[in-house]
């Protein structure tokens, strides 16, 4: 062993010590260990009076204290020397660019807030948010909490049904939206879809204003007496912030569900600004005053409530918005702009590294990259390949691949690393890292205990949860539908329907859905296992795997494979992606493979596979609403066809 490579070790060695006492704090002091956090990070106008309470099934936080999300993203900075700094760095499609300071910010959160109190918004109204990946979908929200209303967002790619059962399950006040957008080049007419979900809601119809803004200028259909322009009422004003407690609502986020209604997921006001701001530092690595992180995620959905908007203002540090597709106008877009603005921080989805790796390295390589120093990963399995090219190529082998593990119930990372406190050593493809401090995370065998090292249980989590972790569910009394999802198949654990697996050195290895199992000859696989050693192969870029009902085998496994530049489909590459799975998974596992251009995905950049199994066994498809690219459902369909045509001979 070299002097460096000892000196690495013990460093390592020494984090892992550190990362351990935390945990154990954590654990055997939790008020201690949140209620110090709570202090540091955030401002509150009346202390609590209780640090913590578990309750059934929830753990409450910071019982008493008095705060507002509002103030603690925007006032407490202006009197500081951040007040010129820049807090959103936002760039359009079409070559549009904005920066707003923290000052800016302030005034124009007071101008929409003003906006909202002329149209009769007040403390526990609901308003929904509608609205494209812009700056003012931000300030909308920051308004609202100004007010202490509870906003919505709701995704803009969502359909006008998905739009109309959101606003109704909240019984939303008011709507706010924008004309149109830009997306791919085409105008998507956001305040159409509004029209036409308030029209399918007819009589059950709560919103008396939508508040519309002018983002291109295009013509709508203008109803007088309801539908209001912004730039016509939104005069500043200074607004007080509302005093909030800190466990009333500060937004609902609906995620959908396999099937029922969407379930309006809602977070509390202190615990989840407490929460999220710690993870930012520690987990998101945004430790230091001049760390700038560039997200792409949208505003509609948890990680740009979280790690967009709440944590990076609260914590005042500068994000980056990019309004369009990942590869548009051209496949190096992303790469340009953390080579322009210097982002620290690049998060990002699995999938999306996936989908850069079919263009090639050339793309990336062309732009200077040096300020990265973390790369974090969340929302699918982080399969080994794009792992790799993340670390090696995006990342030039200097940064710090910081995957996780959360979800729109959970408000912040669960499973991860610590980056911006403590080295820990990363371990490539779909280990998760470390349950986080406060997260008291284990993997279950089919009996309820502990699974063995390397077996694949079920993830689940232990109370207290931490305080980011979700108040309960929006029109849920009793706590009923948040029980019977979550807390049914193991009494008072919360189990989020993932599998999982822990290696002998204590690192979690999310393996995906449970309930993306494919049953093969009375074996259980994970669709994600096998989507894992497809992309291990050097041709590979993106798979997606789904199982097919079979008279003898049960099920039989389809894998749609998205080729790297520079290979081209044929039998014989078939055939050896076949072979490097059954050498990497066992010779149970043969899934017959398809090449395809393109996976369905959502805008979000997820693949639906729930889609894909639809189109492949001939079922009802469902909701395609978010769906970026309709065309890629043809092509399966037609890949599928001639599987089962090949099968049958």
């Amino acid at each position: 062993m070299t002097e460096e490579e000892q000196k690495l070790e013990e460093k390592v060695d020494y984090n892992m010590r550190y990362y351990k006492y935390l945990f154990d704090l954590s654990k055997n002091n939790p008020e201690k260990f949140w209620g110090d956090l709570a202090e540091q990070l955030i401002d509150w106008f009346e202390p609590w009076k209780t640090t913590m309470k578990q309750e059934d099934p929830m753990t409450k936080w910071f019982i008493g204290g008095k705060l507002n999300a509002s103030y603690n993203a925007i006032d407490r900075h202006i009197n500081t020397q951040r007040k010129y700094k820049a807090a959103i760095i936002w760039e359009s499609e079409k070559g549009e660019k904005k920066v707003l300071t923290y000052q800016d910010l302030y005034y124009e959160v007071n101008r929409w807030a003003n906006a909202l109190k002329e149209l009769g918004v007040k403390k526990g109204d609901r308003v929904t948010i509608y609205m494209p990946l812009t700056p003012e979908g931000v300030i909308a929200k920051l308004a609202c909490t100004r007010l202490g209303a509870i906003h919505s967002v709701v995704f803009a790619g969502f359909g006008s049904q998905a739009l109309a059962s959101r606003i109704e399950d909240a019984k939303a006040k008011v709507v706010i939206t924008a004309d149109s957008y830009p997306r791919r080049g085409k105008v998507v007419e956001l305040k159409k879809v509004v029209d036409d979900a308030l029209d399918i809601l007819g009589e059950n119809n709560p919103v008396s204003k939508v508040l519309v803004y002018k983002r291109l200028g295009t013509e709508i259909n203008f109803k007088e007496g309801r539908d209001v322009y912004f730039d016509e009422i939104g005069k500043y004003k200074y607004i007080e912030p509302e005093l909030m407690d800190s466990n009333d609502p500060l937004f609902i986020l609906y995620t959908s569900g396999t099937t029922g209604k969407p379930k309006g997921i809602v977070h509390s006001t202190g615990g989840y600004l407490v929460g999220t701001s710690a993870m930012l530092l520690w987990s998101y690595g945004l430790s230091q005053e001049n760390d700038v992180l560039f997200n792409t995620s949208d505003i509609g959905w948890i990680v740009g409530h979280s790690y967009i908007t709440y944590a990076p203002l609260v914590m005042g540090r500068t994000v980056i918005i990019y309004e369009s597709a990942p590869d548009y106008p051209y496949p190096d877009k992303w790469a340009e702009i953390i080579e322009k603005y210097r982002a620290t921080t690049f998060g990002t989805s699995a999938t999306a590294l996936r989908y850069f790796m079919k263009y090639g390295d050339e793309y990336v390589r062309a732009h200077d990259l040096s300020s990265l120093r973390i790369i974090v990963t969340n929302g699918e399995v982080l399969n080994y390949a794009p792992w790799k090219w993340g670390l090696e190529t995006l990342g030039q082998g200097k940064v710090f691949m910081s995957h996780q593990w959360w979800q729109t119930e959970t408000g912040a990372p669960n499973l991860g690393y610590l980056p911006g406190m403590i080295f820990m050593e990363m371990k490539s493809g779909p280990a998760s890292g470390f349950p986080l401090p406060g997260n008291f995370i284990e993997v279950l065998n089919d009996q309820g205990g502990p699974s063995k090292p390397r077996e694949r249980g079920y993830l689940i989590m232990r109370p207290p949860f931490p305080p980011y972790m979700m108040m309960g569910m929006w029109n849920d009394d009793g706590n009923e539908r948040l029980k019977k999802t979550y807390f049914s198949k193991f009494p008072s654990l919360y189990y989020p329907g993932d599998y999982a697996m822990v290696d002998e050195d204590g690192y979690v290895w999310v393996l995906g859905r449970a309930d993306e199992t494919i049953k093969v000859a009375a074996h259980r696989i994970g669709a994600g296992e096998v989507e894992s050693a497809i992309t291990s192969h050097p041709s590979v870029a993106e798979a997606a795997v789904v199982g097919v009902p079979d008279p003898v085998k049960g099920e039989e496994v389809y894998a749609f494979v998205v080729l790297k530049q520079g290979y081209s489909p044929s039998e014989s590459l078939a055939k050896d992606i076949q072979a490097h799975v059954r050498s990497v998974m066992g010779p149970i596992v043969t899934p017959q493979i398809r090449f395809v251009k393109s996976l369905p995905k959502t805008r979000s950049g997820k693949v639906m596979r729930r889609v894909i199994k639809a189109v492949v066994s001939g079922s009802q498809i469902g909701d395609i609403s978010t769906i970026e690219d309709e065309a890629s459902m043809e092509e399966i369909k037609k890949a599928a066809e001639e599987l089962k045509n090949e099968l049958n001979k």
